[in-house]
């Protein structure tokens, strides 16, 4: 966006510009616009729609045209504020992790009322943690619950790290770099909560994400499922009795993953839930 064109706009012109400058690039351009230019002023979104003829200042017209500029590229939103919420909690993100999205919220829905239906004490781990927003938003909502953050990749673990210290939550997290479940002991785990790689190869390479999140965190192989089954085998030693696994798949795999489940955990009640779009979106396994 050429900054020459900022000069002496108002809050009100400025939006509209860069709505119609990113709307090939985003569902809800007005919306983006809004909180753009609430990063720059370091204001609410709310803040920027009651003050229509706010002028920005030389150097604040700067620093918006570039942000624009980067949107219109196709860098997701979240990347170029640093931050996103979710769960109620404000998270901070980068392109090592990730974006958390709404439809994890129903992950961590199950997982609390799972956890308040028991006793204090329960072992849960958050496998694949990347920003740490499930474990974060398990412990912000249970006072002492303590939970195992695990991830492969250590760009990810400290972002994780860094949520944890936001939101005061370090002194009841341990951060590990394992692959999967594989640092456990049998029985040593009696929550596990997983948001893994589930898009299959062929179909994330033709989405508009693919190459703009960390590939790591998406690809799921062939069918999607792959780092899914192998979960499935590690946990069938270290899930204890009666504990519980919860595993976010993608809509279209929901049968395809309730089998892979029940092949695993033969005895175990494997049910399927859906997302707000009655979508298939969570493989809940009660061991």
């Amino acid at each position: 966006m050429r900054t020459d064109l900022l000069d002496q706009t108002t809050l009100a012109v400025l939006g509209r510009q860069i709505t119609s400058h990113i709307v090939s690039i985003s569902s809800e351009p007005a919306f983006e616009a809004r909180l753009l230019l609430a990063h720059v002023l370091a204001q609410t979104p709310t803040w920027i729609t009651a003050h229509p003829e706010t002028h920005l200042t030389p150097a604040q017209q700067k620093v918006i045209a570039e942000l624009v500029e980067r949107r219109a590229a196709g860098e997701p939103l979240p990347y170029i504020l640093g931050h996103w919420e979710f769960f109620g909690l404000d998270l901070i993100v980068s392109p090592a992790v990730l974006i958390p999205r709404s439809e994890t919220e129903l992950l961590v829905e199950h997982a609390l009322a799972w956890l308040r239906s028991r006793s204090a004490g329960q072992r849960a781990a958050d496998i694949g943690a990347g920003s740490g927003c499930i474990a974060a938003g398990i412990m912000k909502n249970i006072s002492n619950q303590r939970v195992f953050l695990c991830d492969i990749s250590l760009p990810a673990l400290e972002i994780a790290r860094q949520n944890l210290l936001r939101h005061l939550l370090h002194g009841q997290a341990l951060i590990l770099q394992t692959d999967l479940l594989s640092c456990f002991a049998p029985a040593s785990l009696d929550l596990v909560c997983a948001n893994l790689p589930y898009i299959p190869t062929q179909k994330l390479q033709a989405l508009p994400i693919f190459g703009r999140e960390p590939t790591v965190a998406l690809d799921g192989g062939a069918d999607g499922l792959e780092v899914i089954r192998r979960l499935l085998e590690q946990a069938a030693s270290v899930l204890a009795p009666g504990g519980m696994l919860l595993l976010e798949i993608e809509a279209g795999q929901g049968g395809a993953a309730q089998k892979a489940a029940q092949q695993v955990f033969p005895l175990a009640n494997v049910s399927l839930w859906q997302d707000l779009s009655q979508k298939d979106r969570l493989v809940k396994i009660q061991n």
